[in-house]
């Protein structure tokens, strides 16, 4: 998993309430367990008609917002099943920051562990931020200082400090194993000499 680094960009509003797992990547797209390849797909039935081809108007099609990194969001993104392609999906679009009123619990969790920044923001900063993105104007998003940077306001979130750090060191599952390697050897070395019949 990559570090996240400090994120400006001009965001992308997607005003809908309730976006669930089935709408961000649609089930038909579940074969793979690749994580690439999957930006493409990703909100499929709102950017494509019925026979593939592309859907007028829908906001990150168009520029500026294809290439946002920060997308803004209704209240409850994410519910429906727990499919760990959803982030993927986002991810492999390029979205590394999502600013909503609320999350779905194990949407939010998936995140954090694909490199992916969720944020719980108030109605009136989200409003706020929605401007940003209709103006096509820069925001920023500061991990470190936990804090989302907009003209000349700020708007201070909380994030859990376990959390927080595997997002900066770039720390997924199996990162996280893998700092504890030699813990790991020394019980197997162990386990090899008082029970070798294991």
């Amino acid at each position: 998993m990559e570090k996240f680094i400090n994120i400006k960009s001009i965001p992308a509003y997607l005003s809908l309430m309730n976006i669930d797992t089935d709408k961000i990547i649609p089930k038909q797209f579940l074969k793979t367990i690749k994580r690439s390849g999957l930006g493409q797909s990703l909100f499929y039935e709102m950017r494509y008609d019925e026979k593939g081809n592309p859907i007028k108007g829908f906001i990150l099609d168009n520029d500026p917002y294809k290439n946002s990194k920060i997308l803004i969001t209704g209240k409850n993104f994410g519910c429906g099943s727990s499919r760990e392609h959803a982030p993927w999906a986002l991810l492999d679009f390029g979205i590394k920051v999502i600013v909503s009123e609320s999350f779905a619990d194990i949407f939010y969790n998936n995140c954090f562990k694909n490199g992916i920044l969720p944020i719980i923001a108030d109605e009136n900063t989200i409003e706020e931020l929605a401007e940003y993105s209709t103006r096509k104007e820069n925001i920023e998003i500061k991990l470190q200082e936990q804090e989302i940077i907009y003209g000349n306001k700020s708007y201070q979130f909380k994030l859990d400090s376990f959390k927080k750090k595997c997002l900066l060191e770039g720390l997924d599952d199996i990162a996280l194993s893998l700092e504890k390697i030699k813990v790991i050897e020394s019980f197997e070395t162990k386990m090899d000499q008082n029970k070798p019949w294991i």
